[in-house]
């Protein structure tokens, strides 16, 4: 198994993306098709930057992609990606102002993850509660027709976590991707076509 996911860590290295979530998000892309020249994409929880790096290429220079992590992107991205280093859900002044004037936005994509405790219940709580912070940027700033793609631990929230997201997207689809670890608890919610 060991092999199966170094050989993700080294793709990365070699294709210069900071981490292997960029597989992730490969992956889930070419099963909706979600990405496309000159969108705008909001990606909350960017650090290290693979996703924010990925999107950039996709959406091209007439594109845009809107980084916000609490902590600094090392990578150097193209000019067409503004990064932001504050908390999504209180956006900094510069953020509002950049929300406000760019919004609304093609596609909200949250890689958010908390810091695992071991506490098998507490991650999954937390990291319901960020899945939770994402839908809610995501109602705010996405626009009609527009999706979502969410990271979450798999646990007892989950169906409460879909029956909301469900009220809001005309379709709602779980994604586990080759590129997640076999032993983690992770998976993917994407949003289709927000109502």
């Amino acid at each position: 198994m060991k092999t199966y996911q170094d050989y993700y860590f080294k793709k990365a290295k070699k294709e210069k993306y900071p981490a292997r979530s960029v597989y992730k998000l490969q992956e889930i892309d070419k099963k909706f098709r979600l990405f496309k020249k000159g969108q705008k994409v909001l990606d909350l929880g960017a650090c290290p930057g693979s996703w924010s790096l990925w999107a950039s290429q996709k959406v091209g220079e007439k594109g845009l992609v809107v980084a916000v992590d609490l902590n600094p992107l090392s990578i150097e991205l193209p000019g067409w990606v503004q990064v932001f280093t504050c908390d999504a859900t209180s956006p900094n002044e510069e953020l509002q102002e950049t929300l406000e004037k760019e919004g609304p936005f093609d596609l909200v994509i949250s890689d958010m993850a908390p810091k695992t405790t071991g506490i098998k219940f507490a991650d999954q709580a937390r990291s319901y509660e960020l899945a939770l912070t994402a839908l809610e940027v995501a109602l705010n700033w996405l626009k009609k027709g527009g999706c979502f793609i969410v990271k979450i631990f798999a646990g007892p929230d989950v169906p409460e976590f879909l029956k909301e997201t469900r009220k809001h997207f005309k379709s709602v689809k779980q994604v586990k991707p080759k590129s997640s670890r076999a032993e983690s608890k992770e998976f993917f919610v994407v949003g289709l076509e927000k109502k």
